[in-house]
């Protein structure tokens, strides 16, 4: 809960950080020194089953006719504020190469003191393709890579709100470029640690706005926003305790410009640009290779404009 938070200060953050940084060590030094006195063979890749990361997208394409559907739930925790949400990525694979989806997201906002959403509202939808430019191959050494675009649609509420909260939208167009990379990398001791990045940028277009909107503005009002563009960076890193259970990790940095505001009057205004990073450690464990689930946290620390943040989230994961 926020009061909970509010205690959480950065000092225990910082110790839980190097708590969770012992543990991953911990793990990795352990199996390395039985992998020193008993010389165990490489983990293979068909022993090395996968759910996550939490953040980054994957770039290994989905073989022509096969599915995937990933549910993330979370509850964004920041000083006063509890937002929790919804996403689930739907993706199919139309040709060996080619992969499509679609992205809805749903959200809901509980504040200290009242004013929170009164029911749950749905954001903007987001289409998704990417197209896988290398596969990986262990023999040569090569990473797996793809280029990925995607569209988000206007679909969710932003303006002529009854109260802030229930605004789960932007009312603007969003196109996101994307290029994702992932790679494999066999530990001294055997067992496979995988790696991820991916770098985006996006832009959007106008919304036009009316009274009382996400954007700030109070009833009465009318104009556009202009959201600024936005680039981020994810670096991601999952070890393979055993067939079954991962450790992961994710690295995120994320840059939005200032967003536009203008009157029709012509008069506008500037919020602040904004740099957000983020640390997400969680857990994995995969029932087969077709199904699992992923426990984390993300944490983002207070910095500039932006208040600090701790998201509970979990995922669940299904080849179909």
């Amino acid at each position: 809960m926020p009061r909970f938070i509010d205690r959480f200060d950065r000092r225990r953050v910082f110790r839980l950080s190097l708590l969770a940084a012992s543990l991953c060590g911990s793990a990795i030094t352990g199996h390395a020194f039985a992998a020193e006195t008993s010389s165990p063979p490489q983990q293979s890749l068909d022993d090395a089953w996968w759910t996550g990361s939490v953040i980054a997208n994957s770039p290994a394409p989905l073989p022509k006719g096969h599915g995937y559907v990933e549910s993330y739930f979370y509850d964004a925790k920041s000083p006063g504020v509890d937002a929790w949400g919804s996403q689930t990525y739907m993706l199919y694979g139309l040709s060996d190469r080619v992969t499509v989806g679609v992205r809805p997201l749903f959200g809901y906002t509980r504040i200290d003191g009242g004013g929170g959403s009164t029911h749950i509202g749905g954001g903007d939808i987001a289409l998704h393709a990417q197209y896988a430019l290398t596969t990986y191959s262990r023999e040569k050494n090569r990473p797996a890579l793809a280029v990925a675009i995607e569209e988000s649609l206007p679909t969710g509420r932003y303006d002529r709100l009854d109260r802030a909260s229930n605004g789960f939208g932007s009312g603007a167009r969003t196109t996101t470029l994307g290029i994702y990379a992932q790679h494999y990398f066999w530990m001294p001791n055997g067992r496979i640690l995988r790696g991820r990045v991916n770098i985006s940028g996006s832009h959007s277009d106008r919304a036009h706005v009316r009274d009382l909107s996400v954007y700030g503005t109070s009833v009465g009002f009318a104009g556009d926003a202009r959201p600024g563009n936005s680039v981020a960076f994810d670096n991601a890193w999952e070890y393979s305790i055993t067939r079954n259970w991962v450790l992961a990790t994710d690295f995120y940095y994320r840059h939005d410009a200032a967003t536009i505001l203008r009157d029709a009057s012509g008069v506008r205004s500037r919020s602040h640009a904004s740099d957000t990073f983020a640390v997400v450690p969680a857990i994995e464990y995969n029932w087969t290779p077709r199904v699992g689930v992923i426990f984390g946290t993300r944490y983002i620390p207070a910095r500039g404009h932006n208040t600090r943040s701790l998201t509970p989230v979990v995922a669940l994961s299904v080849f179909m």
